[in-house]
C-alpha cells in the first residue's frame, strides 16, 4: 500500500505517496482540486510529475520512483521522506544529485517544490527539466475538461487556468510557473504525454538527443494539463535549483500576486517557519518515557496527523471528503485544547454554527457553499456540549460559552426520511453557545426508550448500525454512558452561570439514566451495547452476532456511573473475548456480522472482520486504554497502547509485510479475518489519532491542563521506573521527572516545584508563565503527610 504523507495549511494542501503519487488542492479537499485524486493503491498513479534530461545523452530521470524510473549508470535507490510540513525525495543518475523538497507556506493557497540538481561529475552539463500537472479544477475531472481553458498570463508569463463553468471555480485563476524560467510550455496533455502514452515516457519530453522544446500550445477544447519547460547548464561541482509554484488565486490580480511574492521570497525562511511551527505546535507536550514508540506518536506524529489530515486536509488516501462531520472534528479539536486551543476554540463555533434549532445538527457538511445532511443519528446532539466542557476545563476560557452564534434553519425530516442533504439558511436567530449545548442535551433527553435508555435513532458513534433503531424506537447503552458523562460534566458550568435548577434537573436526569443503565444495560458478565426496535438485546451473550462490545464496556468506566464492580467485571469480559493479543487486535465487537437474521444497518454490508464489522476499529480501542488507565491499571492500559501503536506493528519485515500501510501514522481499522488478520485499512484520515494521543498523555502519563493548574496523576505499568515529561506553558517550560521507586502503577506520593514540596494529597501544579524553566519532580506510591 502506498506510504502517504498529508501537508496542509488552512487555505490549500497536498497528499504525495512515497513513490510521487498523490494531489493538490485549495481551499477544499474534495470540490477544488488543482490535480486529480486517485485512491488507486495498485498503480499509485501520479498527477503531478518532475523529470531530468542530460541533453547530451538523452537519458532521462527523476526524482520519485513511481514516475519515471531510470537504469543510468550509477543511479541510486529512490529515497523518500515525510515530515511533520513537508515530503522529500533523492535520487542520483548520471553523476547527477537530484532532491526535491515539497511543501506549502503557512498560510497562501500555493504548493512550493524546490527541484536542486547537483552536478558530481567533473564535466559541464547541459540539462533540461520539465514539469507536469494534470488539472483537475472540479471534482470530476471528466466533467471539468471540457470546460477548462488556459493561457500564458503576459504579465509574469505563468501559465494560468480557468473552469468559468463551474460555479466553484468561476472567476478563480489556477497557475503553474517555475519563477519565470520557463521556456517553453504546453496546456494539453496529449501534446506531453502523445496519444495512447504513457507518463514514465512522454512523447513531450522524450528521452533523446535534440528533442524539441513543448509547442506552446494553450487554449480551450484541450485535454487540460500543465506542462512545463528549461534548460540549465551545471558547471562541475555546480548547484542549481528549480521551484514550481502551483497554486490559485481568487482572480488573476491575485493569482499575480501569489506568483510575484514567492518568485522573490526567501523559501529558505519560508520552509523554517514552517518547520517552526510544527515544533512550537507538537512541541506543547514532550515525554520521555521507557516506550520509545510511544514517545516518537506522542512527540511528533498523533498530533499532526489531527492538525494536518483531519483539521486542515480533511482527506486522505482513502477518501478525499472536504467535509466536516459534526462529531468528527469537535473530537479532534478537544485533542488540540492545550497544543493550539485558538484552533479548538474556532471549531467549537464552527460546528455549533451548523445546528438547528430543534436541537439536531448537520451529521456533515461541506463549509463552502454549507450543503450538508440532517439525520436521526442520535450521538451529534450530545458531542458540543461534550467538547465545550472538555475545552472550558483545559483552558478556563468561560467566556466562549457567551459567544453568539446563529442557528441554520431547514425542513424537518419527513417520518419515513433517515437522512436529507440540502443547504440550509442561516437563521436570523442567534443564541449563545452555552444555549446551543443546551438545545442539543435538551433534545438527546427527550428521546427516551422503554428502557429509560436514549433512543439510538439511525446510529449512535457506530454510524453503521443505522437499522437498529430507524423505528424509532431501538435503544443505546453506549449512548447512555455518554449522556450521563456529559451531562456531569457540564451541569457545572450550568451552575456557574446561575442555572442551577437546570443543572439539577440534568443530575437528576442523569441519576435515571444510571439506574436504567444498571437495570437494562447489564447482561450478566457484560453490558449490552443497546436494544434492537423490537426490544431484542444487541450486544448481548444470548446474540449469536456481536454478543460484545468494546464501547459499551469502555464508557461504563469512563462515564463514572458504573457500578465498579461491574466496570471491572466488564472490562475483563473485553479484554477476554475482543483483544487478540496474539494477532496484535482489540476487536470493536464479536463475532462479527454474518449470516444471523438481526438487520443491525449498513455495517453488516463490510465482509466480517473488516472495519467496523467485528475488526479493530482503532478509535474504539483507544478508550479502552483510557478505561483502563481510569481503573488505575497501567500495566494493561500500556499493552494496549503498544498494541494499537503503528510502529509496532512494523517492527520486523514480516510484521511490514502483514500490515502494508503506514507505521507512522494511526489506522482506522486492521483487519482480523484470515487471510487479513492485521492488515492495516484506512489510514491517515481517522478520528482514533486524536483519541491516542490523550490515551497517552492524558490517560498513562496523567498531564492534564485545568486552567492555569497542571494535573498530574499518571497511570503507568509497573514496569517503568518513570518517565520525563516538559510542557510549555506561554514562555514558561515545566520540566517533569516522574519516578516510581516502589513498582506502582500509580498514586502521588509527593510532588515538588522548583524544590518545594506540596502538601500532602496536592498533585495539581499552578502554572505561571514567568518565561523561566520550573522543576516539577513527581513520586508515585502512597501518600504521605508533610512534617511540620
Amino acid at each position: 500500500m502506498p506510504w502517504v504523507n498529508v501537508v496542509a495549511n488552512p487555505s490549500c494542501g497536498f497528499l504525495t505517496s512515497a513513490e510521487g503519487g498523490g494531489y493538490t488542492w485549495v481551499t477544499n479537499s474534495r470540490e477544488h482540486p488543482l490535480t486529480p485524486w486517485s485512491n488507486d493503491p495498485v498503480t499509485d498513479p501520479p498527477s503531478e510529475v518532475f523529470y531530468v534530461r542530460d541533453d547530451e545523452t538523452g537519458m532521462r530521470w527523476g526524482p520519485q520512483a513511481g514516475a519515471i524510473g531510470d537504469d543510468a549508470p550509477g543511479a541510486t535507490a529512490f529515497v523518500a521522506s515525510h515530515g511533520q510540513g513537508y515530503s522529500g525525495f533523492v535520487h542520483t543518475a548520471a553523476d547527477v544529485a537530484v532532491e526535491l523538497l515539497q511543501f506549502v507556506p503557512l498560510a497562501d493557497p500555493v504548493k512550493i517544490s524546490r527541484l536542486t540538481l547537483r552536478n558530481l561529475s567533473d564535466r559541464s552539463r547541459r540539462l533540461s527539466v520539465a514539469t507536469y500537472a494534470e488539472w483537475a479544477l472540479g471534482a470530476s475531472r471528466s466533467a471539468a475538461a471540457p470546460h477548462t481553458a488556459s493561457e500564458i498570463d503576459p504579465p509574469t508569463g505563468a501559465l494560468f487556468a480557468r473552469n468559468d463553468w463551474s460555479q466553484a471555480y468561476r472567476g478563480r485563476v489556477a497557475f503553474a510557473d517555475l519563477c519565470g524560467l520557463q521556456t517553453s510550455w504546453s496546456a494539453d496533455r496529449r501534446e506531453f504525454i502523445g496519444r495512447n502514452g504513457v507518463l514514465s515516457d512522454p512523447a513531450g519530453f522524450p528521452g533523446r538527443v535534440g528533442a524539441s522544446p513543448l509547442s506552446g500550445r494553450v487554449g480551450a477544447g484541450l485535454d487540460p494539463c500543465a506542462a512545463l519547460q528549461t534548460t540549465v547548464d551545471l558547471e562541475p561541482g555546480g548547484v542549481v535549483e528549480i521551484v514550481l509554484l502551483l497554486g490559485e488565486g481568487a482572480d488573476a490580480p491575485a493569482a499575480r500576486q501569489l506568483i510575484a511574492h514567492y518568485r522573490q521570497a526567501d523559501l529558505d525562511a519560508t520552509f523554517a517557519a514552517v518547520t517552526a511551527f510544527w515544533d512550537e505546535t507538537l512541541g506543547a507536550i514532550q515525554v520521555e518515557t521507557p516506550d520509545r514508540a510511544m514517545d516518537l506518536m506522542l512527540n511528533r506524529w498523533l498530533l499532526y496527523q489531527t492538525l494536518s489530515c483531519r483539521i486542515w486536509a480533511r482527506a486522505g488516501f482513502y477518501q478525499a471528503s472536504g467535509a466536516y462531520g459534526f462529531r468528527d472534528q469537535l473530537q479532534d479539536g478537544m485533542a488540540l485544547a492545550v497544543a493550539r486551543p485558538a484552533l479548538t476554540r474556532e471549531h467549537l463555533l464552527r460546528a455549533a454554527a451548523r445546528q438547528f434549532p430543534e436541537g439536531d445538527m448537520q451529521h456533515w457538511w461541506l463549509p463552502e457553499s454549507g450543503s450538508g445532511v440532517r439525520t436521526r443519528i442520535s450521538d451529534d446532539r450530545v458531542w458540543l456540549a461534550h467538547a465545550v466542557a472538555h475545552y472550558v476545563d483545559v483552558s478556563g476560557d468561560r467566556a466562549i460559552l457567551d459567544a453568539s452564534i446563529p442557528f441554520i434553519d431547514g425542513r424537518p425530516l419527513a417520518a419515513d426520511e433517515q437522512d436529507a442533504f440540502f443547504i440550509p439558511r442561516i437563521s436570523e436567530t442567534s443564541a449563545s453557545l452555552f444555549e446551543h449545548c443546551v438545545r442539543g442535551l435538551e433534545s438527546s433527553l427527550a428521546q427516551v426508550g422503554e428502557h429509560g435508555l436514549p433512543l439510538i435513532g439511525t446510529g449512535d458513534w457506530n454510524d453503521g448500525m443505522n437499522r437498529v433503531g430507524e423505528a424509532g424506537r431501538g435503544e443505546s447503552v453506549w449512548l447512555g454512558w455518554f449522556l450521563h458523562a456529559t451531562l456531569t460534566a457540564f451541569a457545572p458550568l450550568a451552575t456557574a452561570r446561575g442555572s442551577g435548577e437546570l443543572a439539577a434537573r440534568w443530575l437528576t436526569r442523569a441519576g435515571a439514566l444510571r439506574d436504567a443503565l444498571a437495570d437494562a444495560g447489564w447482561d450478566g458478565e457484560w453490558y449490552r451495547r443497546g436494544y434492537f426496535d423490537d426490544g431484542t438485546p444487541l450486544g448481548s451473550a444470548g446474540n449469536a452476532e456481536c454478543s460484545i462490545d468494546a464501547i459499551a464496556q469502555s464508557w461504563s468506566v469512563l462515564s463514572g456511573a458504573a457500578d465498579p464492580a461491574r466496570a471491572a467485571q466488564a472490562m475483563d469480559a473485553l479484554e477476554a473475548r475482543l483483544i487478540r493479543r496474539d494477532d496484535g487486535l482489540a476487536l470493536l465487537f464479536a463475532p462479527p456480522f454474518d449470516r444471523s437474521p438481526v438487520d443491525p444497518g449498513y455495517i453488516k454490508g463490510y465482509p466480517p472482520g473488516i472495519r467496523e464489522n467485528g475488526g479493530q476499529y482503532t478509535h474504539a480501542a483507544t478508550w479502552s486504554v483510557l478505561a483502563f488507565a481510569q481503573m488505575g491499571d497501567g500495566d494493561r492500559a500500556a499493552k494496549l497502547f503498544a498494541l494499537l501503536n503503528p510502529v509496532n506493528r512494523s517492527r520486523t519485515r514480516s510484521g511490514a509485510n502483514r500490515y502494508r500501510v503506514e507505521p507512522y501514522v494511526v489506522a482506522a481499522d486492521v483487519y482480523s479475518v484470515t487471510p487479513h488478520v492485521g492488515r492495516g485499512g484506512w489510514t491517515w484520515y481517522t478520528g482514533s489519532a486524536g483519541w491516542l494521543y490523550r490515551a497517552g498523555v492524558e490517560g498513562l502519563l496523567g498531564l492534564r491542563r485545568q486552567g492555569d493548574l497542571l494535573s498530574i496523576q499518571p497511570c503507568i505499568p509497573r514496569s517503568w521506573p518513570g518517565f520525563r515529561a516538559t510542557l510549555r506553558h506561554g514562555a514558561s517550560h515545566y520540566d517533569i521527572v516522574v519516578e516510581n521507586p516502589d513498582d506502582v502503577c500509580g498514586g502521588v506520593s509527593r510532588v515538588v516545584v522548583d524544590g518545594v514540596r506540596l502538601a500532602a494529597g496536592e498533585a495539581a501544579v499552578r502554572l505561571v508563565d514567568d518565561g523561566r524553566r520550573h522543576s516539577v519532580v513527581v513520586t508515585l506510591g502512597a501518600a504521605q503527610a508533610v512534617l511540620l
